[in-house]
């Protein structure tokens, strides 16, 4: 399986130019050669520079933490990666925070042959998009080919373990992150801050909630999730235990608006 997606990516490698010509137009920091892929979403330039590939999450791999499992195609995720880089120079852009608490600068990598490593790491089902609100350049682009390899079933779409889950799966499954699908029941404005309860008891079932600076940002973009009972949509983000699982969405893009029926039904 490595071997066949190996010769995907190889053959892919020549990018979408209009998708690619993008994140080109960030500011740009100090191109370089990629000497060590540490796993599917970070790289260390022969700059000295370490980058994380801002806006994907890829397949987990140990990387030293004691009993720490690797994530199903966290090797794939890495190989992909690593011929994707093989012989090109990569130039980093910023599109919002430059640097990590590790340390670890936050960019998008476009190769001198205009190869953009995060939109081809989606297209190939070897990531999903993973967002921040101070880092949102470039999201629309990554939502969409991200949506293509999970219909397509592409990579890590073809695993359960990265299934998109329904509100009834989540109790199961604090503490990771995950892509939930449902329709809102109840959308509620507590002194600010937004509650979407996806069942009848907020006590125990599923809920997105918008805290007071979040909503902001949801009305600056032209949107007001308090009008969206009895709406379907796909949240992503960290579910925590909190009166029942719970997503926290600091920005929208954590939020996909769906049509009545969605790609999971």
């Amino acid at each position: 399986m490595a071997v066949a997606i190996l010769m995907l990516t190889l053959a892919l490698a020549s990018g979408n130019p209009a998708v690619a010509a993008r994140p080109s137009d960030l500011p740009a920091g100090k191109a370089g050669d990629v000497v060590t892929v540490v796993d599917g979403d970070t790289v260390i330039l022969d700059t000295g520079v370490e980058v994380r590939m801002v806006g994907i999450q890829a397949p987990k791999l140990p990387l030293g933490r004691q009993g720490f499992k690797p994530w199903p195609l966290a090797d794939e995720s890495r190989a992909t990666l690593t011929a994707l880089v093989r012989d090109r120079r990569f130039t980093p852009h910023f599109g919002g925070q430059r640097m990590d608490r590790h340390g670890r600068a936050l960019a998008h990598l476009v190769s001198d042959k205009g190869v953009w490593l995060q939109g081809e790491m989606l297209r190939l089902g070897m990531a999903r998009v993973y967002s921040f609100p101070d880092n949102t350049a470039l999201l629309p682009e990554m939502l969409a080919l991200e949506q293509i390899a999970r219909v397509g079933r592409f990579g890590i779409w073809s695993q359960p373990f990265y299934a998109v889950r329904m509100v009834d799966e989540t109790p199961a499954l604090i503490g990771t992150f995950q892509l939930v699908e449902g329709r809102i029941m109840d959308a509620a404005n507590v002194r600010g801050t937004i509650y979407l309860n996806f069942g009848a008891d907020w006590r125990e079932d599923f809920t997105v909630m918008i805290d007071r600076k979040a909503v902001r940002r949801f009305t600056k973009a032209g949107l007001d999730p308090a009008s969206w009972t009895g709406k379907n949509i796909r949240a992503r983000g960290w579910l925590r235990n909190r009166n029942g699982p719970m997503i926290e969405a600091s920005h929208p893009e954590q939020i996909e608006r769906l049509p009545e029926t969605s790609e999971t039904e």
